[in-house]
């Protein structure tokens, strides 16, 4: 968002605006780098330790290496599918403070045409560390969307 529309904009839609933009940023650091196989870019949006959860398993994520080679080989499952690239849409936002917030995310699988061809949607939690900077704590992982894009 310009400066100029920011400064327009009442407090409270202003820092909300901001708010969302920081947790969107994260997402597409991450989305840039799981369809790069980026492992480390990945690791890079995440604090540790940190938490993953879906239907089918449930880790605890003690390092930042650990999150690299979880999410590293992404990229090459993703091509596999004709997936070559996505980006983080946010459904739901809240806010509990200043220093967390979740966030539901739905994230289309594009072709290289960029043509939504499916969808998965997870839930993250981030938490401001030290320095201020948001990093992913937990997800929750719902799975692929059922359904035509």
């Amino acid at each position: 968002m310009a400066d100029h529309q920011l400064a327009s904009q009442p407090r409270g839609t202003r820092a909300a605006n901001e708010k969302r933009a920081e947790v969107q940023d994260v997402l597409d650091r991450m989305a840039r780098a799981l369809t790069t196989g980026d492992g480390a870019g990945v690791a890079g949006c995440w604090g540790a330790p940190a938490f993953v959860v879906s239907a089918e398993m449930v880790k605890a994520v003690a390092s930042l290496d650990e999150v690299a080679a979880f999410f590293g080989g992404a990229a090459d499952q993703y091509t596999s599918r004709g997936i070559v690239n996505t980006r983080g849409d946010i459904v739901d936002e809240e806010w509990i403070g200043d220093g967390i917030v979740t966030v539901k995310v739905r994230w289309p699988y594009l072709d290289a045409a960029g043509n939504e061809i499916g969808a998965e949607a997870s839930d993250y939690t981030l938490r401001r560390n030290d320095a201020g900077k948001l990093e992913i704590r937990c997800v929750v992982m719902r799975g692929v969307i059922a359904g035509k894009p």
